[in-house]
């Protein structure tokens, strides 16, 4: 009954709210916890069954394997989903996420780097390589974009408006926003398009997508993620990067330079602008170190 009810969640999540693979991958991945702890933990195993009781203990059990408040919350949070979903289809008379807390989470800012880091980033790509011009204009379209690393992978020749100066990005939940390009940017990225992708035979897959492998296939996250590491060790940034550090910095210095914080939830693609305001929080945060290291009352 377990795998039936994961299954059709699955396929609904898939059909109806068009999730990401990765999405519906951590979505499986908790509900199955959920059931395997209901098995051994000797509470009959079935999912229909779970009340708040059952699921605060499972709770307490993501606890005791050391799990942070965030990983918990997470999970909780695939598991509202699924009881939500039991709830609609008629499948469960009452909703028992609903009186179950989630784990109280401290307010975790984002790592920013700085222009001065970005750039020192950018200059030690190694442009003497094959992929040196295409790991440049990877970095320079993260931030000067503000892409997820998911939506860079997904760019494609036929969503380039290179005269406009804009590209179409295919977001979360398969939604579209056009994001405009800088001239630098649009620069980089054609050096990388005319000067070596064309050389490149795509394969069936990816023939019109714009970042591509030696060997003509769709580059993955985990390859993005790997360069940007390398390069930033070799710039001598020491603090923890991935692909997304960059779109938290491109947030983070278009508010500080006075951009309106509407413009910057359209072109990050956020849908509440609850989500962009954490960067206002960033820039605060700025503020005060700038006044706490430089005001002379400071300094005594």
């Amino acid at each position: 009954m377990n795998e039936s009810l994961i299954r059709e969640f699955i396929q609904y999540l898939r059909l109806e709210r068009s999730l990401s693979d990765n999405t519906l991958a951590a979505y499986e991945h908790d509900v199955r916890m959920l059931a395997d702890y209901l098995t051994h933990a000797g509470f009959g195993g079935s999912i229909l069954k779970a009340g708040p009781e059952e699921l605060r203990s499972f709770v307490a059990h993501l606890h005791a394997l050391g799990m942070s408040a965030y990983s918990q919350a997470r999970i909780l949070s695939g598991l509202k989903a699924f009881f939500k979903y039991l709830f609609n289809e008629d499948l469960i008379a009452l909703n028992p996420t609903r009186q179950v807390d989630s784990p109280k989470l401290g307010r975790k800012l984002p790592t920013v780097l700085s222009y001065d880091e970005i750039q020192r980033i950018i200059d030690s790509v190694d442009l003497s390589l094959p992929n040196g011009q295409r790991n440049k204009a990877i970095i320079e379209m993260l931030y000067g974009c503000g892409l997820r690393v998911s939506e860079l992978t997904s760019v494609t020749m036929s969503n380039i408006f290179r005269d406009e100066g804009f590209i179409r990005i295919i977001g979360k939940g398969n939604k579209e926003r056009l994001v405009p390009v800088g001239d630098g940017t649009l620069k980089q990225l054609y050096l990388f398009i005319e000067g070596y992708r064309v050389h490149i035979k795509p394969s069936k897959t990816a023939v019109d997508h714009v970042f591509i492998n030696e060997r003509g296939k769709i580059l993955s996250r985990q390859m993005i993620f790997l360069m940007i590491k390398k390069t930033a060790e070799m710039a001598g940034i020491r603090k923890p990067i991935s692909p997304h550090t960059f779109r938290h910095s491109f947030a983070t210095h278009l508010l500080e330079g006075g951009a309106d914080l509407r413009a910057v939830q359209q072109m990050l693609g956020h849908a509440s602008i609850t989500t962009t305001e954490i960067y206002t929080h960033l820039d605060r945060e700025y503020l005060r170190e700038t006044i706490l290291n430089f005001h002379p009352i400071n300094r005594s």
